[in-house]
């Protein structure tokens, strides 16, 4: 059933890039003409958003419902995320609970509203209201941790009788290096050499990430209630029946009308040690070829060593040994809990959507979640969350196009965001459109908002910026806007590399050069794709000299900043694009290893591996990570050497041409079946008037006004293989312009 269930996701996703499916759905890619969205987007669907996240909180009614569902569809929303919360009248998951979700279903139908299912009582998910503590305790998230510090003396025998879940040990001496110890028979026998050491004996336990709960009586975020085991299938197994299955028994006939599909929240493993399942080592074997265990105890990290005295300093091949080890987790996570989750909504004519934690911190990502391309890579509507100021006036945030280049590469319409969830002070409604606008255009195209809680109370003005007056124009903004943003196909023709492996191996610099390349392609208005390991060597469709997602837009130049280490596979790709005429750009150093099955045995890099590819000796400016330290004043134009950035810009044109670069000036581009669409946003509190050319075949131009649902031509002249026209943008004004062709006969202005 489940090989059946991926065999119908694959087939919609390729139905979706020919654009050939009969049915006009928006889960589906679609290639409508500008005529076509004209007659629609003055009032999109309802499945378009925006989504107010709606909490039902304390001793809620069928009333309480009926008055807070009256006024999130006066406030414009048409669909709603939907929690059940805190001091509720019936238990979580119960028949009365269902019953009453029965009702609010059947209210929302009655609005033609929508409903996205929040399918834990908190988050992250995965916890089942507490359900896998009481009633599943062997399928908890587990994981390996040092439980045994033990000085020894150089010279000293040590042998110690050892627990029969002992995994691993090694031993540290006080300069921080560290040799793996073997066991035999669950003892351990070691004589130290001089000096002075440390032995970390490493245990397997139940450990899990702490859960915000709505079903914890005392309302903290803490450890009392267990996530399940995300790397073992049973457990999410387990979960789906505590969860989906019985939404499915009581609501399963809206499935796919009223009901859209469940949304998860941040599922990682936020622990100390080294996220575990019991099949784990057998898995690695598999994958791998070696036995992983011995040395486990390099990389787990308990309580007592988060600061401390003698860190541990890895040898390069035991780097590469912890880089394996990372790789594994990662799939083992995309196939024990984002997989089945995706594949039960395809059974079920739903779809998932779900974000991570730690989204603009990659380093962090890496090491909780794996590979953000894994774990969405089945995820029908990935996403990311903008909730604390990582998207602020006076920050550098180009992480929401993480959610976007997935829905890009993987063929999927929508990319969502969870906003404004813990922005203190509330932005106002000016505000919270910039916020947006900012995810807009780096291709988010479904918005959920935070928070609307119900007003069990009695009738309340809706929250912060939701009762402004303005609201209702910006919610209708929002709807036109997702409408827009999501017809056609996107238009990049631009991959940066993502170097999720490198982080592996604990390299911050691959990070940070990641982050200032984003910076570098977004301030001189180059639209472009994020790319992972994977798609390069697997994913994408290699055509000559492109390659082309499953969305339909073909890159036709690669760059990789600052790359440690590189798969084989994806190097021989990249070799047989740049043949084609593809452009290769590495970024500061090529990489110093190539992996073929293991990073372990991975083998040394040559010049003559690059000899085909351009190589620019370029180390980017420094970019801050967002939302950790953020500028008080908006930051500067990262600067760049003009003879690197000449040879990037001749392997990736911008998108859009100003003459000189407007570093505050961001861009997107789609395609319609018959015009080209084009994304422009000032981030900038500055105004920007220059002459703007976009690449169009088309001789018309058009502004189209989200706010008002106004078509207006644009003066704009051929300029080679071009069209220009002067663009005026105010600070945080943004911008939608629309290219097609029109007879002269039709066409009213311009030349």
């Amino acid at each position: 059933m489940r090989n059946h269930a991926w065999m119908v996701i694959a087939a919609g996703l390729l139905c979706s890039a020919r654009a050939h499916c009969a049915s006009e759905s928006w889960q589906t890619l679609q290639s409508p003409t500008a005529a076509q969205v004209a007659s629609v987007w003055q009032s999109p669907p309802s499945e378009f958003g925006p989504e107010p996240y709606y909490g039902l909180n304390g001793p809620v009614t069928l009333e309480t419902v009926e008055r807070d569902l009256d006024t999130i569809k006066k406030l414009g929303f048409r669909t709603v995320t939907v929690q059940w919360g805190y001091n509720t009248p019936v238990q979580y998951l119960s028949p009365e609970y269902f019953a009453f979700f029965r009702q609010f279903v059947e209210q929302a139908k009655q609005r033609d509203m929508r409903v996205w299912i929040v399918d834990d009582a908190g988050y992250p998910s995965g916890f089942a209201g507490g359900l896998f503590t009481t009633k599943a305790p062997s399928l908890r998230m587990q994981a390996l941790e040092v439980t045994q510090e033990i000085p020894v003396r150089g010279g000293a025998t040590l042998h110690r009788d050892l627990p029969a879940d002992t995994v691993s040990a090694v031993a540290v001496d006080v300069e921080g290096n560290a040799v793996s110890l073997p066991l035999h028979n669950g003892a351990l026998d070691w004589t130290a050499p001089p000096g002075i050491w440390t032995v970390l004996i490493v245990d397997h336990e139940f450990r899990t990430s702490p859960t915000r709960s709505d079903t914890n009586t005392r309302r903290v975020k803490d450890t009392e209630q267990s996530l399940e085991d995300y790397l073992n299938p049973a457990a999410t197994e387990q979960f789906l029946e505590f969860t989906h299955e019985q939404y499915k028994r009581y609501v399963g006939d809206e499935f796919g009308k009223t009901i859209m599909g469940f949304r998860g929240d941040e599922p990682d493993y936020s622990i100390d040690g080294l996220p575990w399942t019991p099949a784990f080592f057998t898995r690695f074997r598999e994958i791998k070829g070696y036995d992983i265990q011995p040395y486990t105890a390099l990389f787990a990290e308990s309580p007592s060593r988060k600061d401390p005295g003698v860190p541990i300093h890895l040898t390069d091949e035991q780097r590469r040994i912890k880089g394996d080890y990372y790789d594994v987790f990662s799939r083992m996570f995309e196939d024990g809990f984002f997989k089945p989750q995706a594949v039960w909504c395809a059974e079920n004519n739903l779809e998932y959507q779900v974000h991570l934690n730690h989204e603009e911190r990659q380093m962090e990502l890496t090491h909780s979640e794996g590979s953000f391309f894994r774990d969405m890579r089945y995820v029908q509507v990935p996403g990311i969350d903008a909730i604390w100021h990582q998207i602020w006036m006076d920050t550098i945030s180009d992480y929401p196009r993480l959610a976007s280049s997935v829905a890009h590469l993987y063929g999927k319409p929508r990319a969502f965001t969870e906003s404004f969830a813990a922005y203190f002070p509330r932005p106002d409604v000016a505000q919270a459109r910039y916020i947006l606008n900012e995810q807009f255009v780096r291709g988010v195209n479904l918005v959920e908002m935070m928070y609307f809680p119900a007003t069990s109370a009695g009738p309340k003005p809706p929250p912060s910026y939701m009762g402004e007056p303005g609201f209702p124009e910006l919610a209708a903004y929002v709807q036109r806007m997702s409408y827009l943003m999501s017809m056609g196909r996107p238009d990049a023709e631009v991959g940066l590399y993502l170097p999720s492996s490198s982080m592996w191996l604990g390299d911050e610099d691959a990070n940070r050069q990641f982050l200032s390349a984003e910076r570098l392609l977004s301030e001189h208005q180059i639209d472009f794709d994020i790319v992972s390991e994977d798609s390069l060597a697997k994913d994408l469709i290699a055509g000559r000299g492109y390659f082309q997602t499953l969305s339909g837009n073909r890159l036709r130049a690669i760059l990789l900043p600052d790359v440690e280490i590189l798969s084989a596979t994806a190097l021989e790709r990249l070799r047989a694009f740049a043949a084609g005429g593809g452009k290769v750009i590495f970024l500061g150093d090529t990489p110093r290893w190539i992996a073929g099955r293991t990073m372990r045995d991975a083998r040394a890099a040559t010049i003559a591996d690059f000899a085909w590819a351009k190589i620019l000796d370029a180390q980017l400016e420094t970019t801050p990570v967002p939302g950790m330290s953020p500028p008080s004043a908006p930051p500067q134009p990262l600067v760049v050497d003009p003879a690197i950035m000449a040879a990037v810009l001749a392997a990736a044109p911008p998108t859009v041409r100003t003459g000189e670069p407007e570093s505050s000036l961001r861009v997107m581009s789609r395609r319609w079946s018959d015009a080209d669409v084009y994304l422009l946003f000032n981030e900038g509190s500055t105004a920007i008037d220059a002459l703007a050319t976009v690449r169009s075949r088309g001789n018309k131009a058009e502004r189209w006004d989200p706010q008002i649902a106004s078509i207006a031509p644009i003066a704009a002249t051929r300029n080679g293989s071009g069209l220009s026209f002067q663009l005026h943008l105010a600070p945080y004004e943004s911008m939608v312009v629309v290219i097609r062709s029109v007879p002269k006969e039709d066409r009213q202005d311009g030349p």
